[in-house]
């Protein structure tokens, strides 16, 4: 890994969260990041290091007002993620690059995004696409009847009728997330609950970070565009996360077809600091997400 962070030339970051996802922002437009999958994989171990959902990168782009690279918090490369996004419009508009009215360039194409006075994010986002309303998998002895929907990212939405803050929806949402059936990119898994036609629950177990978040921003947005296309919502939708945080999406359905897609939510600045070489440095990230791949004796 091309070392980030030395006495004689510290890197600064900021720590931010979007709904509850929380990630490691860092201006990269000098292209000093190196191995960024290693990074990502060192600096967002919690406890050991600053902890975060994943790594986003700010990069020039020849499309765009700037290019955002997202890396879960397992080093993966994502194609796109919405919180994320939100809270990149915001570090790039506080930080000088970007105006409040802005073009980023994902993985996924280019999405706009305009930052609000007290902070709070609107991301326009391209037509969720590939809705297959009945997509049952089989899971053990149990056959789950859920709905596939690609917002920038695959998900896979499951609805829950009563419990859904008292179940553990981890087991499920693994063996969803790495069912054969969904290979080889996995889903998403986003579990919801109808509280009237323009508010729902979500929670949502998420790949790359494998296990569940406390928001997801493109999951809120299959969660409520799926929904409506069932017609169980109507635009807009606010979105209870397990953060505790109300996101809102807004929509427009023509013959069954969602578009003029927006997420609306808070993008908030925790921390800003600079990185010294124990951030990276001397522990294994590796051991500590799996130490029984890793054991050595």
């Amino acid at each position: 890994m091309q070392m980030q962070a030395s006495k004689q030339d510290p890197l600064t970051f900021s720590k931010m969260a979007g709904g509850g996802n929380d990630f490691v922002i860092i201006d990269n437009r000098s292209g000093r990041i190196g191995d960024a999958a290693a990074l990502t994989r060192r600096i967002c171990t919690p406890h050991l290091s600053v902890g975060a959902d994943g790594l986003i990168l700010i990069e020039h782009s020849p499309r765009a007002t700037f290019r955002m690279r997202y890396f879960n918090q397992d080093g993966g490369l994502a194609d796109f993620c919405a919180n994320g996004t939100r809270c990149a419009a915001r570090f790039a508009f506080v930080n000088v690059i970007a105006p409040k009215r802005m073009t980023i360039e994902t993985d996924a194409g280019v999405v706009g995004a305009e930052v609000a006075d007290g902070g709070a994010v609107t991301l326009s986002l391209p037509p969720p696409r590939a809705f297959a309303a009945e997509r049952p998998l089989r899971v053990g002895e149990r056959t789950i009847r859920g709905s596939s929907i690609l917002v920038g990212v695959p998900h896979y939405v499951i609805y829950v009728r009563d419990g859904l803050w008292s179940h553990d929806v981890v087991p499920l949402g693994r063996a969803i997330r790495t069912h054969a059936d969904l290979a080889p990119a996995g889903a998403n898994v986003n579990f919801v609950t109808i509280c009237d036609e323009h508010a729902i629950e979500v929670r949502t177990y998420e790949r790359g970070v494998e296990a569940e978040t406390l928001s997801c921003g493109s999951g809120v947005v299959a969660s409520a565009v799926s929904s409506a296309l069932f017609a169980k919502t109507k635009s807009p939708v606010k979105v209870l996360t397990r953060s505790g945080i109300t996101l809102e999406v807004s929509f427009a359905l023509d013959g069954g077809v969602p578009h003029d897609v927006q997420l609306r939510g808070d993008a908030r600045i925790v921390y800003r600091a600079t990185m010294t070489p124990e951030t990276v440095e001397g522990f294994d990230p590796e051991w500590v997400r799996n130490p029984a791949e890793n054991v050595m004796c």
